[in-house]
């Protein structure tokens, strides 16, 4: 159970999906790819099949299971709105965050339109929970700034952006309806470089517009070394997050999660 994680923004990782696909320049260094192609072929292994799009409803019961309530950033190695994704999966995913409220769950996609569609229609009423923030990746103009746009319309409580890795320079975003911002550089082998001026071009349009940023990293092949300072001080702003119901006993997750999922077979049960 991924109940740790050394991404700055959040405490857990959840992913009830693995693998994914490219779609557009900021998936070049992947990595979530590059991590899970290293075990592809050794049996047994969570990723034994690299990164081909799998569900894993053994995850399922992931939140009910972690003993501390959590910011959880739902698939960080996959997309939760992937094309390949059933929408019966997708909503079996929404209903253990709608139980599991405890928690406070960040999805992130760059499958804006796909989000857009089901939180308009079928999963309108996951986009109106308030522990449940949505997010789209935004890397540059061309393929980052229609994802903006797509998310300022889609029915949410909370909506971020995730400028990572941030590949030029933005120019002036429309930021109304967004409620968190996160920059980062890319980082590992082949790292693409992010000129400071576009992140302090960034951060001062979410200063004059009141919305919360975060400044995740500079990257680079050694990103320990150039750490996350800007300008001389971290950014760690965040939404207000909603409270939520407080955390039931472990007797008490584990009814909650029997009555919701399938103890069998792990997947949920229709509501």
């Amino acid at each position: 159970m991924s109940d740790h994680t050394t991404i700055e923004w959040t405490d857990a990782t959840w992913n009830p999906v693995r693998g994914c696909d490219k779609i557009s320049p900021g998936c070049k260094h992947c990595y979530a790819e590059t991590f899970a192609e290293r075990f592809r072929g050794v049996a047994g292994h969570p990723y034994e099949h690299g990164f081909d799009l799998r569900l894993v409803p053994a995850k399922l019961a992931d939140p009910f299971r972690w003993a501390a309530p959590k910011r959880v950033f739902v698939n960080s190695m996959s997309d939760l709105f992937h094309r390949d994704v059933p929408l019966d999966y997708i909503e079996r995913v929404c209903r253990v965050m709608e139980i599991a409220n405890w928690h406070t769950y960040q999805v992130l996609t760059k499958r804006h339109e796909r989000l857009r569609e089901l939180l308009s229609g079928p999963l309108n009423w996951a986009g109106r929970l308030p522990h449940v923030w949505w997010g789209v990746s935004v890397e540059d103009r061309q393929y980052g700034l229609p994802r903006i746009d797509a998310l300022r319309v889609t029915p949410a409580v909370v909506r971020f952006l995730s400028i990572e890795p941030l590949l030029e320079d933005l120019g002036t975003l429309d930021l109304a309806g967004i409620h968190w911002v996160i920059v980062g550089g890319e980082s590992g082998p082949g790292a693409r470089p992010m000129q400071p001026e576009w992140v302090v071009s960034i951060r001062d349009q979410c200063q004059r517009a009141g919305v919360p940023f975060f400044f995740k990293q500079w990257g680079g092949t050694r990103k320990h070394r150039t750490g996350r300072l800007l300008e001389g001080r971290t950014w760690d702003e965040l939404p207000p997050i909603q409270p939520c119901r407080p955390m039931p006993s472990l007797p008490q997750r584990r009814v909650l999660s029997n009555t919701l999922l399938n103890p069998t077979t792990g997947i949920v049960a229709p509501p």
